[in-house]
């Protein structure tokens, strides 16, 4: 199968996301933040407290998402049954927490009140903490049974309806999907727009669409493995490279896996602070193994979340056959790409943590420390940075611009990712870990495309960090 062409350029996400300020909510900000729904199959923490933990960070990192709906559904917590409908609490019990410690949460960007609800369902803009009203309004029941078998008329929901109705919005910023759960839901919003509108429509809604699935879990515990009976392989199978969909086989795992090796850390900074953390459970299995779907997301400035080879928090994907040795899509199965993955999110992973060790200081304290500013040759913002040069030329990078609003320490650190790009040869960064930095262009690099990424550390508290990419075209 050949490799699907991306649905919309780095450039062109980034200016649907940074609109002018008469069409934002806020009007003090320049960029909107991303569009994400979560399918969860939220539990009891006596059954499994893995997605309460994941949407307790969601909600210490809520000024950075839009966060459209919370969607319980069916998956393996569910053990082969139907989703307890009462398994919902958990959600309002994260909400509630959130309540009492949003008010200190917004000292971090200065906001005084909330918009009204109405305003807050349109557009956000980066910086602005939604009122527990709005996330109360925005959970749902999705999807209760499993499988591609059970898509069709019956199979609707509030869940699967209200995807439809939020693809529809006019409101060109891509939608992204989190299966922490299964994705039957979003099977079925796509089943029902397939079964009554025509192609094009049907063409113009998967566009809208980027999945980021957990593992596949549309089937029953008992049935891991069995990937042809879930919704996921039908979609893949119905559309194809028509559809935006991430298969994540590594991130999940690695931080499950590095969350309970560094348990201590979570006992320390996560667990009693404000009073998201007096609800942070102790890990059963791993530790907030659905996180990655929205760190993928996370706008920071490291990467572009419709790009899946730039590599952002959320890990390291490639267009490829799955699991089910039949069907294609983004992933990270292969043995190589794999190993990609897992070198990067072992690198972010203290980055990462950081930023929500920090933010759980200010749901506590109702101060902390915040990330530096990062300004690239003069160049604010988020998104990437394109350099236009020949082989052989050296280019200029300058961050000299870059400030922390705190006040704080700032040190440098240019590096190459090369397989964000498409030349596999060394790259000489002078003065890497300098806020000046200059990157020689190799003489066998013409038509080729270099990734650079500024990373910044700051020497408050947690030593948070900012990111910008310089993405180098050799004509």
């Amino acid at each position: 199968m050949r490799k699907p062409k991306l649905l919309l350029s780095f450039l062109m996400v980034i200016a649907l996301i940074c609109l002018p300020s008469s069409v934002m909510a806020r009007k003090d900000s320049k960029c909107l933040k991303p569009r994400i729904v979560v399918l969860t199959d939220i539990a009891p923490v006596n059954i499994e407290p893995d997605d309460m933990e994941s949407a307790i960070r969601l909600l210490s990192h809520a000024d950075l998402f839009e966060i459209e709906a919370i969607i319980t559904t069916s998956g393996w917590n569910s053990s082969g049954k139907k989703y307890p409908q009462g398994w919902m609490d958990s959600l309002k019990t994260v909400i509630n927490a959130y309540e009492k410690d949003v008010p200190n949460l917004m000292k971090r960007s200065q906001q005084k009140e909330f918009i009204s609800i109405e305003e807050e369902s349109k557009k956000q803009s980066i910086g602005y903490w939604p009122s527990p009203e709005y996330l109360r309004s925005r959970i749902m029941m999705g999807s209760l049974d499993f499988g591609y078998k059970s898509l069709g008329k019956d199979n609707n929901s509030a869940g699967s309806d209200f995807i439809i109705k939020l693809a529809d919005e006019k409101d060109d910023r891509p939608l992204f999907i989190g299966l922490w759960g299964g994705g039957n839901t979003i099977a079925q919003a796509i089943w029902r727009i397939k079964q009554e509108r025509s192609e094009a429509e049907l063409e113009k809604f998967l566009k809208k669409i980027y999945i980021y699935a957990i593992t596949d879990q549309d089937v029953a515990w008992g049935d891991r493995g069995k990937y042809t009976l879930s919704s996921h392989y039908w979609l893949r199978k119905e559309f194809g490279d028509k559809i935006n969909f991430i298969w994540d086989e590594s991130a999940w795992l690695s931080q499950c896996g590095l969350g309970s090796s560094n348990w201590n850390e979570y006992a320390k900074h996560i667990q009693g602070h404000g009073n998201l953390g007096k609800i942070y459970p102790k890990n059963k299995y791993g530790v907030e193994g659905d996180t990655p779907s929205f760190l993928h997301v996370l706008p920071n400035g490291l990467n572009n979340p419709t790009v899946p080879n730039q590599t952002g928090w959320g890990g390291y994907f490639v267009w490829d056959k799955t699991l089910d040795n039949e069907t294609y899509c983004y992933t990270n199965t292969s043995k190589e790409a794999k190993a990609i993955s897992q070198k990067y999110e072992k690198y972010f992973y203290n980055a990462s943590f950081a930023n929500f060790a920090a933010r759980m200081d200010w749901a506590k304290y109702g101060k902390g420390n915040r990330n530096p500013i990062v300004i690239v040759n003069g160049k604010k913002g988020l998104e990437a940075i394109p350099v236009n040069t020949k082989a052989g030329s050296t280019i200029k990078l300058n961050a000299s611009k870059t400030y922390d609003p705190d006040g704080d320490q700032l040190t440098y650190k240019w590096w190459y990712m090369p397989e964000a790009g498409n030349y596999n040869g060394k790259i000489e960064i002078r003065n890497a870990d300098k806020s000046i930095s200059e990157v020689s262009v190799p003489t066998d690099a013409k038509s080729k495309t270099i990734h650079i990424i500024c990373e910044v550390t700051d020497n408050g508290e947690h030593n948070l960090k900012g990111y910008r990419r310089i993405i180098i075209n050799v004509k």
